[in-house]
This record gives C-alpha cells, sequence and structure tokens, in this order.
C-alpha cells in the first residue's frame, strides 16, 4: 500500500510485521477505498523517504496531517506548492523572520528536508476534513519507533519538540548527546506562549555549527 525506501524499511521491517500495524494497514485499506483520506498513499512515509537515516541533522514533530485539500504531503507543517499558508506554518515562518529578517512565502517545506531537516508527524494519515481522525490507530508507534532508532545514533540531531504531543514522544531522548529544543506548539492558540522568541532555528543552527555540521538554510 505504501512506499517506503530500503534506508529506511530494513531500520523498519520488525515493526511492519507487528500484529498492530497489520491492523493499522487494513484499516486504511478500508479508508482509502470508502473515503478521502490524506496524504496519498504514495506520500504517507514521505518525511522518511526524503532524509535518510545517516543523514538526518534536525527532527521537528508535528501532530497529524493537514486535513484540506491541496495541504497534506507527507512532511509535517508543510503543503504543497501554490496552496494558502495554514496558521502554524504562519507562525512557523514569522519566527524564522524573527531570527533571520527574511519572510518565507512558499510553504512546501521540501527544500529543508534535502538539507537532513525530518519533518516527522505523530500521526501520517488523516480524514479528509476531520482533525485526529486517526489518533489512535497504530501511528504512533511507528514514529515512536523512528524517534527512538534516531535517539540510538551516536551521531548528534537536534530535536525540536513543539507542545505536549511533540515532548511526550521525544521525553526518552538522550540530551547528553543530543540537542533538544522544547516550547509550545506554533499554533495561534499557543505561539504567544512561547513559541515567538523562542529561537530555535538559530539555536539549531548554532549546534550543527559546533559539531562541525552545515547548517540549515531555513529559506523556502
Amino acid at each position: 500500500m505504501f512506499y517506503i525506501t530500503q534506508n529506511w524499511y530494513d531500520l523498519l521491517k520488525d515493526e511492519f510485521e507487528k500484529l498492530y500495524f497489520k491492523n493499522l494497514c487494513n484499516f486504511l485499506g478500508r479508508e482509502y477505498l470508502t473515503k478521502v483520506i490524506y496524504p496519498k498513499p504514495e506520500n504517507v512515509f514521505n518525511s522518511i523517504n526524503r532524509v535518510k537515516y545517516n543523514d538526518v541533522k534536525v527532527v521537528i514533530i508535528g501532530q497529524d496531517p493537514y486535513h484540506e485539500p491541496n495541504q497534506a504531503h507527507g512532511l509535517c507543517f508543510s503543503v504543497e506548492n501554490d496552496t494558502k499558508l495554514p496558521p502554524s506554518l504562519v507562525n512557523i515562518f514569522k519566527e524564522i523572520k524573527n531570527e533571520y529578517g527574511y519572510q518565507n512565502t512558499n510553504g512546501n517545506l521540501l527544500a529543508w528536508a534535502k538539507q537532513g531537516v525530518l519533518l516527522l508527524n505523530s500521526v501520517l494519515t488523516v480524514e479528509k476534513g476531520k482533525a485526529n481522525s486517526h489518533k489512535g490507530m497504530g501511528w504512533e508507534n511507528v514514529t515512536q519507533k523512528i524517534i527512538d532508532l534516531l535517539n540510538e545514533r551516536e551521531d548528534p540531531i537536534v530535536f525540536m519538540l513543539w507542545g505536549s504531543s511533540a515532548q511526550r514522544i521525544g521525553s526518552k531522548i538522550d540530551t547528553s548527546r543530543h540537542c533538544v529544543l522544547k516550547t509550545v506548539h506554533p499554533s495561534p492558540l499557543s505561539a504567544y506562549g512561547g513559541f515567538f522568541g523562542c529561537g530555535h532555528f538559530k539555536k539549531a543552527n548554532d549546534f550543527l555549527k559546533s559539531i562541525g555540521k552545515t547548517e540549515i538554510d531555513w529559506h523556502t
């Protein structure tokens, strides 16, 4: 049903053999046949397909995909080209402007992924118009495994944990090796509670520079 690169399949194949994942696939098979589900099946694993395990430099964890047309394409907070920016992404771009001075207008964040930014939602599918409709169906086990695998890496990673959901998934990350940045979610409901002014984009680059890695160009 889904496409996944060999690099990540080899790491996750044991997970794909578990009963919960088989049940999840059966559920999604019915959902895709009878309802409008986002993203398209070939884009469900877009986040990890775009960044090899050893190439991940920064991880941003979202919740579930956008649930309106022409938005979700498998990268958290990102939308397809020529799509109106959702409120959370507007706030992310505001914070980048606060830190770097330039204004992003393209909501497709593929340029970040190409530089090693893993844009991972905790739930990878959603029914049209129904936020969190696939929450609790099994995706959380898959994404937790992805984070656990990254946490095992000796090569340090920056983890951006925005909001309680992301912080729960990242609660076991080894902060002695990895850089963990925490603040509230960038949604309009919470952004003024600490997201604006968090400085995470510069802090991530400062950390990458300190370990001899190329900084992320946050332009889109």
